[in-house]
């Protein structure tokens, strides 16, 4: 029982994966051109904003967000500590400084109740996560930015398809970043990424910018990059977008059916989603005690099942930030769910069999009689 098993998808998918990838041999337009631009008219219509502008990663979003936004030197911005590293790696790649808000304990989400002690003169942006899929409590933290008139960009590469307040994730903001890496909610074959924004402007200079800040190839306007999505990955992902509302709910299917075999167990913390959100689900994550977790993963492992833990570390924590002399204990939600996150198989094509033998292999091992 895998963690993720694309090939089951890919197997569904086989024969049009295959033609979209032969009409772009034949096109030779490989670096945007109407592959990518058809892709981002559909996504922009799928998610509900103006633009939508294609980008290399993720990664490469988020940089490219801030980088519009003109954040550099002398610079802040507040993100989470308990996230990937690109959130924030994206800010010191722009010269800024990030600086790290604790996380909500029921989501793992920013928490806008330590925000505002946490903005400065010197803060630029904000950017909330809204990990695993699960939406950030966005409205809160839009409503004291905007009243500081602090941009917000939301790190929404695990929450494409996600809702909030009936509203989707990644739209709430200045800008949203989404990633297409294979194991997101939408994949590509390789990396991928896209900004959404309603602003005209914003979305011009992302557009320069992913391609070295040139509007006509002789011109350039600005310093910027190439992050630039490839003609590929739109072919591919256009193809995949149409099913994605359907494998977003197979998701919170399996979700839903998680916590209810899980229920009851005293040492299990199910995960839990802010109240009018629609989570999609990119991970089904688990608090067991720290002190049983590398137990479980063992007993897991031992019946053919695997796991993994997202984030070992925080990452105050972390030695590339150690410049920030943020010692253990200053961020103790964060510090708490690293110790004690477990994420569980979850994926679409995953069987009623394998779901129900994950839940029968965890109860187990906590003593819990079977449901």
């Amino acid at each position: 029982m895998p963690l993720l098993d694309l090939r089951v998808q890919h197997q569904a998918l086989r024969e049009p994966l295959a033609a979209a990838v032969q009409r772009v041999a034949d096109s030779q337009q490989f670096i945007l051109g109407s592959e990518v631009a058809e892709f981002e008219a559909e996504l922009a219509h799928f998610v509900g904003a103006r633009f939508a502008v294609g980008v290399s990663s993720g990664s490469d979003a988020l940089l490219c967000a801030l980088m519009a936004l003109g954040v550099g030197s002398g610079d802040e911005v507040v993100t989470s500590p308990f996230t990937f590293i690109a959130t924030a790696e994206a800010i010191v790649r722009c010269g800024a400084t990030p600086r790290f808000v604790d996380v909500e304990r029921a989501t793992l989400n920013l928490n806008p109740a330590e925000l505002a002690p946490a903005l400065t003169p010197r803060t630029k942006a904000v950017i909330p996560v809204h990990l695993f899929g699960h939406s950030a409590r966005i409205d809160a933290i839009q409503d004291l930015c905007a009243a500081r008139g602090i941009a917000v960009i939301e790190d929404a590469a695990q929450a494409l398809g996600g809702a909030y307040r009936g509203r989707k994730l990644g739209t709430w903001g200045q800008i949203g970043c989404y990633s297409f890496f294979p194991s997101k909610p939408l994949g590509a074959f390789g990396d991928g990424g896209m900004l959404v924004t309603d602003d005209a402007d914003l979305a011009e200079r992302c557009r320069e910018l992913r391609s070295h800040g040139t509007r006509d190839k002789q011109t350039f306007v600005r310093i910027g990059g190439n992050f630039r999505l490839d003609a590929l990955q739109a072919a591919i992902l256009r193809v995949k977008l149409p099913h994605l509302p359907a494998w977003i709910e197979a998701r919170q299917t399996h979700a839903r059916a998680y916590s209810e075999a899980l229920q009851g167990i005293e040492a299990v913390t199910l995960p839990a989603s802010e109240p009018g959100a629609s989570s999609a689900w990119a991970h089904y994550t688990l608090r067991v005690p720290a002190s049983r977790r590398s137990e479980l993963i063992e007993y897991l492992r031992g019946r053919g099942v695997q796991t993994a833990v997202y984030y070992p570390r925080p990452l105050h924590l972390q030695p590339c930030f150690a410049n920030l002399d943020l010692k253990h204990g200053v961020l103790p939600e964060s510090e708490r769910a690293a110790e004690q996150v477990l994420s569980i198989p979850l994926y679409p094509e995953l069987d009623v069999e394998q779901r129900e033998a994950v839940a029968a292999a965890i109860r187990e091992f906590f003593g819990a009689p079977r449901r």
